[in-house]
């Protein structure tokens, strides 16, 4: 795949609107790397800013709402965007704050990665934000990405066999996502993402990878739909290339901390080292 943007067309863009980690292995910092490795260019809105690392977040600070909206804005009246992922929104306000710009803007191309625990066990969701979630943003989104543990509380039921994934699919659709994806990586086995698009089911299969270096996984498969989506690929097309991608930023992982390490997100990129010059002294 070549990353070099075709001159004679506009290249394609994607905005993520998510939190800030200072670890960048998960929120914006993966989000924009994995627009990057994808040919895509990204923008972002920060919706708040933590101090965390591989281990633990140390502490979280929002961004006032009326600087989230004047970001969001902001880029929409001068880039512009083709498609849109949401991760950390964190308090309902915020929430409220995003569906409304959203929805005023019209984006059709929504990714919603539905952010309520980081990788550490520390919340990264307000409990009074779940239902500003499932009532303001699900029904403005094209594509929503629980895992098993957010399926669990969108659904608001337990999640233990296929047809447990298949019923709570079937619950989040009615909140208004067009597609539902139940993504599979905290089940045992193969991680089977189950796809509703709200009549059939789909289901996407891959290896399980055998590495603790798994921090940012969700934020990097949902920036990874938005970036294919922005470049045009239809909506099951997105998810199972953000799904092959995913699985080999996961196999190229490689240590950087003591608790969970990030994915490799530039596993497909070729990096060219630079020409040697001799420098001239007068």
């Amino acid at each position: 795949m070549s990353l070099q943007p075709d001159l004679g067309k506009p290249i394609s863009k994607a905005m993520t609107i998510a939190g800030s980690d200072s670890g960048a292995g998960a929120g914006i910092q993966a989000d924009l790397k994995t627009f990057a490795a994808l040919g895509v260019y990204g923008t972002s809105v920060l919706t708040a800013i933590t101090a965390q690392n591989t281990r633990a977040v140390l502490a979280i600070a929002e961004v006032p709402e009326e600087v989230i909206a004047l970001q969001l804005d902001g880029v929409m009246e001068d880039i512009g965007t083709d498609a849109i992922k949401t991760g950390m929104l964190s308090s309902a306000t915020i929430i409220e704050t995003i569906s409304e710009r959203l929805e005023a803007w019209g984006i059709p191309n929504l990714v919603v990665d539905p952010v309520m625990v980081a990788k550490s066990g520390d919340a990264l969701l307000q409990a009074t934000a779940i239902r500003a979630l499932a009532t303001k943003l699900l029904p403005l989104c094209l594509i929503v990405t629980p895992n098993i543990p957010e399926a669990e509380v969108l659904s608001k039921r337990e999640i233990r066999s296929d047809e447990d994934a298949r019923e709570a699919a079937r619950a989040i659709s009615a909140l208004g996502p067009r597609y539902v994806v139940i993504k599979g990586g905290h089940r045992g086995g193969e991680p089977v993402d189950v796809v509703f698009d709200g009549i059939a089911f789909v289901e996407f299969s891959t290896e399980r990878v055998d590495t603790e270096n798994t921090h940012g996984t969700g934020c990097t498969f949902s920036a990874a739909i938005a970036a294919y989506l922005a470049r045009g690929f239809s909506p099951l097309d997105a998810i199972g290339s953000a799904k092959e991608y995913l699985t080999g930023a996961l196999k190229a992982s490689y240590r950087i901390g003591d608790g969970h390490s990030p994915v490799n997100h530039f596993h497909n990129v070729l990096i060219n080292e630079p020409e040697t010059f001799a420098i001239r002294r007068s």
